[in-house]
């Protein structure tokens, strides 16, 4: 039994041993192997890195060559531009000596001529010492024959010579007047009248309503109110002044600014209809009435603009145009002128080829500072034309605006036109009215200026202040003399005197010779 066992112990000491021995050689095996590989690896990886280093010389040796060839090909052409170069610098210094050359020739041909031109001078100066000898002698034998020194001669030539050009330039002057008029107001003629013939107008005008009717004299009391708190309540909330004097069935509406002038004519007629006059339907009356004028301006604005086919234009100078409705001058309404000017305007400027609707355009804004002059503080001109500058306008428009009452020179054909126009429409019979004191002072002005010149006998202004003729005596004044007088006489009224229009002025010179027969 414990020999059995010994057996079986030894047995596994020997399998042991022989496992381990296996295990032994098999790794040294596999050992081998693996060094096998890595030395084949080894081997071709150094076969690669030589073929690396062999191509990689190579490809240095071309790129190398390839190098010198193109440095070489550089170094070529660098020395073929310096050799250029040096040819251009050594024709240029070849051109160079050569115009040196020529300078000094011709510096000293320069010196040649200078010095016979000093001696030209030399003798020019000794002849002209001899003749300034001479003449004195011969002004001092003159100056004894004739009894008059040299200034005297001189002043006695100058005064005739002063005479007969004046006399020369005076008829000069008036045909070249006579001829330039003669053409021009032909021209003129033909334009202005087939504008006028082309623009009917009513010659009737608006005036401004500032009397409202009343039904009965009881409405008056109803308009006052208890202890006038209806008048207050009106006068406060338009801001105008309603006169309530003895004249029956009737209230003065007073206030400069004519559109609240307006508000409230139409907001007492509306409460009259109405009947309920209390302060606060008044305040309800006169607010709806306010609106209404604002949208009826810009509708009327806009109308116009769409009439005159003017095309696109600023909002805000469209509610100016609609203002203008409101406005008076002279008892002619500020927005009926401008359109007729407009058109004017138009017509001619068409008969003229030029452009109709800016034509148009400077007509109807030139006095659209009126819109403005109740409320701001400065002309309708200034006014005018700083608004339109503001909402764009062009230079054409601008320059009509600040020239149509002659205070700017027009520098556009167009601004004459607004000027011409702007003067028929204001001048056509019953286009405006001015009060009879205003009317008669500028009469007597006008003959007081014409009988202020040397030899008027008489003058008298006819056709309402639109001509004036001036008598002068026959025996001061010749007829030269009248035409000039006929000018000094215009440029006075032109400088003195505010009027509508034109002034024509015309000088008579009449000789009678008169024998009695017995």
């Amino acid at each position: 039994m414990n020999n059995s066992i010994i057996i079986i112990f030894l047995s596994g000491l020997a399998g042991l041993a022989i496992g381990v021995i296996v295990m032994i050689v098999l790794s040294k095996a596999g050992l081998n192997k693996d060094q096998q590989k890595a030395s084949l690896l080894l081997k071709e990886t150094e076969a690669k890195a030589d073929t690396i280093v062999k191509q990689a010389i190579l490809d240095g040796r071309t790129q190398t060559h390839e190098l010198k060839i193109a440095a070489e090909k550089e170094i070529k052409e660098r020395k073929q531009e310096i050799t250029d170069m040096e040819n251009k610098l050594l024709r240029r210094e070849d051109n160079l000596n050569f115009r040196d050359e020529a300078l000094t020739t011709k510096e000293n041909q320069i010196e040649a001529k200078n010095v016979q031109l000093s001696d030209k001078l030399t003798k020019l100066e000794q002849k002209e010492k001899e003749l300034q000898a001479k003449i004195d002698v011969q002004v001092e034998e003159l100056e004894r024959v004739a009894k008059m020194t040299s200034n005297e001669a001189k002043q006695e030539l100058f005064a005739i010579t002063e005479e007969r050009m004046a006399a020369e330039t005076a008829t000069y002057i008036k045909e070249r007047e006579e001829e330039a008029k003669s053409i021009a107001d032909e021209k003129a003629r033909n334009i202005v009248a087939l504008s006028i013939q082309r623009m009917s107008q009513d010659e009737a005008v608006e005036r401004t309503v500032s009397v409202v009717s009343l039904p009965s004299e009881e409405m008056k009391g109803r308009i006052i109110g208890r202890e006038g708190r209806n008048i207050k309540a009106i006068e406060q909330a338009t801001g105008v002044d309603l006169i309530i004097d003895d004249t029956p069935e009737t209230i003065t509406v007073s206030c400069f600014d004519p559109i609240r002038r307006e508000v409230a004519r139409l907001a007492l007629e509306h409460l009259i209809k109405d009947g309920r006059i209390q302060p606060g339907r008044i305040e309800e009356v006169v607010n709806k009435i306010r609106k209404e004028i604002n949208a009826n301006m810009l509708k009327v604005g806009e109308d116009t603009v769409f009439k005159l086919g003017l095309g696109k234009m600023d909002r805000e100078i469209i509610k100016l145009i609609g203002r203008l409705k409101y406005r008076y001058s002279y008892g002619q309404n500020a927005l009926q002128h401008c359109m007729e000017v407009a058109n004017l305007t138009g017509m001619m400027a068409a008969e003229l080829g030029l452009n109709q609707t800016l034509a148009k355009r400077a007509g109807l804004l030139h006095d659209i500072g009126k819109a403005l002059d109740f409320e701001i503080e400065g002309s309708h001109i200034e006014l005018g034309y700083k608004f339109c500058k503001k909402h764009g306008e062009k230079d054409v428009v601008l320059n009509a605006i600040q020239c149509h009452h002659g205070e700017v020179e027009p520098k556009y054909l167009i601004s004459n036109l607004v000027i011409a126009a702007d003067t028929l429409s204001a001048a056509r019979p019953g286009a405006r009215y001015e009060a009879l004191q205003n009317y008669i002072n500028r009469l007597e002005n006008l003959e007081k200026i014409t009988k202020s010149f040397h030899g008027v006998e008489s003058s008298y202004a006819i056709q309402a202040g639109r001509e004036v003729r001036v008598m002068v005596v026959p025996d001061q004044l010749d007829d030269v003399a009248c035409h000039k007088l006929a000018r000094d006489i215009r440029d006075k009224i032109e400088a003195e005197l505010t009027y509508p229009g034109q002034i024509k002025v015309t000088v008579i010179r009449e000789t009678r010779s008169s024998e009695l027969a017995k």
